[in-house]
This record gives C-alpha cells, sequence and structure tokens, in this order.
C-alpha cells in the first residue's frame, strides 16, 4: 500500500493535544513511514508496517492511538509490546513525551528486571497505556487474567525481533487474554513465515504498508574492512584514525565499559573524545551531541542502544571498532554517515571468528565490503607530517614580521642556530610524538591478521549466536572477557535449547541491555553464557524463577578448574 507523503502533522487528523505536543518538541515535518500509517490507524483499520529502526515508527504508532485513547478512562486502553527492555522504555518516553498537553493520560512499563509492585500500582492507578515485553506481561497475567480485558488498540513493535528472542508461545497467551475487537498494528523490519501466520491468525484484513529498506541508502557510504584479532582492536583504531581525515566520526563498541575504555585511551592521545552510554543521564547525552555538532568533540564511543537518534551533519567517519548482532544494526550504525547526499566513510574491524557476520553483511545490503590493510609506518609518519604541515602553513605569512625580533633573541640568548630552535620548537608543538620513520617503526607494530586454517574453522564449530564460534563438547570454554564472569544452565540442545531463547529471557527478566550478555555457548547438555561480574549475585537472584520452554534456568556460576 502506498499513499501520499502529507506535507504536516496538521493535515494527518490528529488530536489538537497531540499537535501542540509536536509543536513543543519541535516536529515540523511527517516521515514517510508516519504520513502512510497515521491515517490508517487512525480509520481504525488493522495494519503491518514494514519499516526498519529509526523510520520514526515509535511516533507512525504512538501519535493515532493516543488521538483515540479517552484519558477520563482510568482503565488500560492501549498494549504496545516490544522485544527488550530497552526498547519499551524508549516507546513508553515517546508515549509520555507526546502525551504531555493530555491531562489524565497515564502510562506504565512492564518489563522483568524491575520490581512488581510499582508496576501493578500504576495500573491499578488507572494507567490507559501498557508498554510491556511478552515474557513480564505474561507474568502478570498468571497473577490477573484479566488484565488486558479492556485493551482496544495493540501494536507489536519489531514482531520480528521478537520471534528471534523466542516468545512465539508467550504472544499467543498474550492474544487470548485481549478482547477480538481491539484494532491490531504490527510493525516488523522483515517478514519471515513466521509473522506472516501471526498476522493471518490474528489481524482482520491488515492494511500493509511497506518503507524502503535502509540498505538501500548505503550507495553513497564507503566501506571497507581490516582484519585484526580482538586484542589489537585499541592499537588498529589509534592507527586508523592517525591516517583518516575525518571532520567528526563515531566509533560503535558492544559494551558500556568498552565506551569508557576507548574513549579513555583515545583522550590520552589528545583526540576530543567522549563516551556514550545507557548509564549517561539524558541532559549529558544531548550536551554530548551538541558538543559534536560544535566541533568542541570529534569522536564519540558509543553503544547502539545509546547512538539512537544522533544526526550530525558533520560526522563523516563511522568506525565499527565491534563487530554488531546483525546486519540491520550494521545499516542502522553506518547511516550516522553519509547525510543528506554527503558522501560518508564506514570501517568495519574484523576478527577472524566474525568473517561469516561479515558475509552476511553483504549479502544483506548487496555490496561488498572491500578490505583494505592496517596503515603501515610509513603511512603514519606521512599522515603526522601532513597534519603538522597543515597546522603550520596558514601561521608562515607574518611570522618573520611579528615574530622576527623575537626570534633573533632567543637565537643570541639561548647561543643556537635559528634551525636547532626550530626544531626545539617542533617537538614541543609536537608533545614528543615520534616524526621519523625508526622511530613510528619501534611503536608496536601491527600486523594484520589472516584468516585461520580451514581444519581450524572446522574443528572451532560455527557459534550459536553473534557472529563467534562455540565450541564443540568436549573443548575447554573459551577465555572470558575482562569484566564477566561464565554462568552455566543444564538446558542444552537436547531440550530444544537455542540461544535466542536464553538471550531473551536473560534480558526481560534480568533487566539488562544486551550488549551486557557475551558469549552464550549451546552445548548438548548444557549451555554457558557470559556475563557481568559486577552485580553478578543479585543478577542470578532475579533469574532464580526463569524458565525457559517451559523448564527451570537455574542458572549458575561457572567454576573451571
Amino acid at each position: 500500500m502506498t499513499q501520499e507523503v502529507t506535507g504536516t502533522f496538521a493535515e494527518l487528523g490528529l488530536h489538537p493535544s497531540i499537535l501542540a505536543a509536536l509543536t513543543a518538541v519541535g516536529y515540523e515535518e511527517p516521515s514517510p513511514i508516519q504520513s502512510q500509517a497515521i491515517p490508517v490507524i487512525l480509520a481504525g483499520h488493522d495494519m503491518i508496517g514494514q519499516a526498519q529502526t529509526g523510520t520514526g515508527k515509535t511516533a507512525a504508532f504512538a501519535l493515532p492511538i493516543l488521538s483515540k485513547i479517552d484519558p477520563a478512562k482510568r482503565e488500560l486502553q492501549a498494549l504496545i509490546l516490544a522485544p527488550t527492555r530497552e526498547l519499551a522504555l524508549q516507546v513508553a518516553t515517546a508515549f509520555e513525551t507526546y502525551a504531555k498537553q493530555m491531562p489524565g493520560l497515564s502510562v506504565v512499563a512492564v518489563y522483568g528486571g524491575a520490581p512488581m509492585g510499582p508496576q501493578l500500582k500504576a495500573i491499578r492507578m488507572g494507567a490507559q497505556v501498557i508498554v510491556a515485553t511478552p515474557g513480564r506481561l505474561v507474568d502478570h497475567l498468571s497473577r490477573n487474567d484479566q488484565l488486558l480485558s479492556t485493551i482496544s488498540h495493540l501494536v507489536l513493535d519489531e514482531a520480528d525481533e521478537m520471534l528471534k528472542l523466542g516468545f512465539m508461545d508467550d504472544l499467543e497467551v498474550i492474544f487470548q487474554a485481549m478482547p477480538a475487537s481491539r484494532q491490531s498494528v504490527l510493525f516488523s523490519a522483515t517478514l519471515p513465515a513466521s509473522i506472516r501466520t501471526i498476522a493471518e491468525k490474528h489481524l482482520r484484513d491488515p492494511k500493509h504498508i511497506k518503507i524502503a529498506a535502509k540498505t538501500q541508502t548505503v550507495s553513497l557510504i564507503e566501506q571497507a574492512h581490516l582484519m585484526v584479532h580482538a586484542d589489537q582492536k585499541v592499537q588498529a583504531v589509534s592507527r586508523l584514525l592517525e591516517v583518516e581525515e575525518f571532520d567528526a566520526l563515531i566509533a560503535f563498541v558492544r559494551t558500556k565499559q568498552a565506551t569508557l575504555d576507548l574513549a579513555s585511551a583515545l583522550e590520552a592521545k589528545g583526540y576530543k573524545v567522549a563516551a556514550l552510554n545507557g548509564d549517561i543521564a539524558q541532559n549529558q547525552r544531548e550536551r554530548v551531541i551538541e558538543s559534536l555538532k560544535d566541533g568542541r568533540l570529534d569522536i564519540v564511543v558509543a553503544t547502539d542502544v545509546a547512538a539512537r537518534g544522533i544526526d550530525v551533519p558533520r560526522i563523516t567517519h563511522v568506525l565499527n571498532v565491534d563487530m554488531p548482532y546483525d546486519p540491520e544494526s550494521y545499516v542502522h550504525r553506518i547511516g550516522r554517515t553519509g547525510r543528506a547526499g554527503r558522501v560518508g566513510r564506514a570501517l568495519l574491524l574484523v576478527t577472524p571468528r566474525e568473517r561469516r557476520m561479515l558475509q552476511v553483511i553483504e549479502r544483506v545490503t548487496g555490496q561488498k565490503v572491500a578490505e583494505v590493510r592496517l596503515p603501515n609506518a610509513q603511512q603514519v609518519l606521512d599522515a603526522r607530517i601532513k597534519k603538522l604541515t597543515n597546522s603550520l602553513a596558514p601561521l608562515v605569512a607574518d611570522a618573520e614580521a611579528s615574530h622576527g625580533e623575537l626570534l633573533d633573541r632567543l637565537v643570541a640568548d639561548i647561543g643556537c642556530t635559528p634551525r636547532a630552535l626550530a626544531a626545539a620548537l617542533l617537538r614541543k608543538a609536537t608533545n614528543g610524538q615520534s616524526l621519523n620513520l625508526a622511530d613510528v617503526e619501534r611503536e608496536q607494530p601491527l600486523v594484520p591478521t589472516v584468516s585461520a586454517p580451514r581444519e581450524r574453522r572446522e574443528r572451532d564449530g560455527e557459534r550459536s549466536s553473534g557472529g563467534d564460534f562455540a565450541p564443540r563438547e568436549r573443548r575447554a570454554p573459551v577465555p572470558l572477557t575482562e569484566g564477566r564472569a561464565r554462568c552455566r544452565t543444564a538446558l542444552g540442545t537436547r531440550d530444544g535449547i537455542a540461544a535466542k531463547n536464553l538471550l531473551g529471557a536473560i534480558l526481560n527478566e534480568g533487566g539488562l541491555a544486551r550488549e551486557a550478555i557475551g558469549r552464550i555457548q549451546i552445548r548438548e547438555t548444557f549451555s554457558l553464557i557470559e556475563l557481568p561480574e559486577e552485580g553478578l549475585d543479585r543478577l542470578l537472584g532475579k533469574l532464580k524463577d526463569t524458565r525457559v520452554a517451559g523448564k527451570a534456568l537455574k542458572l549458575r556460576r561457572y567454576r573451571e578448574d
């Protein structure tokens, strides 16, 4: 279904209080998904919206649903299901923002890893909108099977991601708890057979709206990858930054700690850099983005969640320090550059274990990501001298007239030649940075890695999730990442368990961010999961009653002999 894009929100038929809220936050024109979806939802149709993250789909369903809700009714009227705690909180915040001009309207976020008491209280107090993860919502339904009996609007946000995390059974429970007369809206980046099955079973003659995938917008972005070992990444980033001519750059890593570590390492080298992760307060996040816009910062090191919504025209480079979890995340990341028709550059560091994910990215984007080599010592030296030349060239024109007499006096007072004085001043200006080839070559030279031999790849086996490799049953566990602990559950492949099942349970019941979970290794009789060392006992306490595929998770710290 294709509709003509409407010029303003006022023309879409939204409630005046919603329009007032949009004006207050500075929204001017609807995005394609908003201009097409809002009239369909306002008209009461069921709908399937095919659009990726970053297209404005949250407002596409939030604005019309809020326009149809009656704040005078102190009962649940709209349910939005999200696959993760982070997305649920993001959607709930968006609803609250758009409803600021609607007195009496209340939104409650329901997700695992948080006490149920405050959630129950907010529902009893008459919240009209509930934004929930499937697992925690099923927990609430087990205590009150009439909880959703007044729901008239349902939205499944990122439905494909929900199914990847193993929530199909939970969704069926939730569907049965709602009135059949409800309006149902489903948003998904892709429409696999499982999503189509849900639509056929639970949606009534849905309208289908499709927005062109972001993968079609990467043609203006020059892409390249470099092969490195995991322990070479910080040094590789340092070398790349020396030779890449960038205005502003965003570097993506997987974990909050990695944002701090890399930002600290780059700051020590003199770069204007800041970290951006889920622990950064909103006001501080806004300051970081403003500093990136006006040039007070040149580099931001961020996690995927923290970088959502960043639109800074001066970003010329995206550096994927850690491989993203899926091709869609990769496309979303590199979309931070190449804005408004400008050409951008995206670099991806790839470890030998991640070659297969690189192939998947190339297949999904339809573009080859060329391999390049890390810069050698001569290239680094040439880049340093070029930067020095560029910084000094504008100063030379009138330097002799303004500082000639001072030069003569210093040469006389010190008793040296002008050449010796100039060399001393250059050393001071460069903070002792190596500017001859021999010294640069001694700075811990890096050699690009080659792929693992075929027999080793076959022996290692294929990892079950996220681009790494999972050991076979008899192999010792792979080395732990610093700051993580390895935990064990007795559930394995013989129990029908996949990595997505464990990931979904821990994300929603443990209240963790996705990047906090490390390797998941599925074996026949048990599974190993890497979790944050800090607060592990508290986390295991939260998960003590968790069930996966109907079986007790019983996650315990894994002791390696």
